[in-house]
């Protein structure tokens, strides 16, 4: 099940009282230095062996826009300039219902180093990402970010 939610769980914690694990992430984005052409980035977890966008759990108390840049600096290894709010999906993770929060992220710089959530990142044309992506729900998020961005 995914859908927009109108609450981006600012200042709740991890999970709700009964309620969702709540989540933040962001589609990472750049402009190649030698074409200008848009890339996407996608994160490798072993654990599923998916790729998806960079997202994490919120800490307790944490907003859910610094539990975001939070997951892209550590997913990633690159700082970020989040701009407009994408959809937030929901979905059932191990039998328990998940509220992610997602952004449009500019990547600012940084480096990867791979680890144990994720072991490898790969920056892409769209085309390429919506090919590579495990969830249909990443490709919507993808679709999001692109109806976001100047056409250049």
């Amino acid at each position: 099940m995914s859908g927009a939610v109108g609450a981006r769980g600012a200042g709740r914690g991890q999970r709700g009282v009964n309620g969702p694990v709540l989540a933040a992430g962001c589609v990472l984005w750049r402009r190649s230095e030698r074409s200008g052409t848009l890339e996407i980035c996608l994160v490798h977890r072993p654990r599923y062996d998916d790729w998806s966008h960079p997202k994490g759990k919120l800490k307790r108390g944490e907003p859910a826009l610094d539990a975001a840049r939070r997951e892209v600096l550590e997913e990633t290894g690159h700082h970020c300039a989040p701009g407009a709010a994408l959809p937030t999906i929901r979905y059932l993770a191990n039998g328990r219902p998940k509220e992610v929060a997602y952004w449009a992220a500019e990547a600012t710089g940084g480096s990867f180093v791979p680890g144990t959530e994720v072991d490898r990142v790969s920056w892409l044309s769209p085309a390429a990402a919506r090919s590579r992506l495990t969830q249909d729900r990443d490709r919507e998020l993808l679709d999001a970010l692109l109806a976001t961005l100047p056409t250049l």
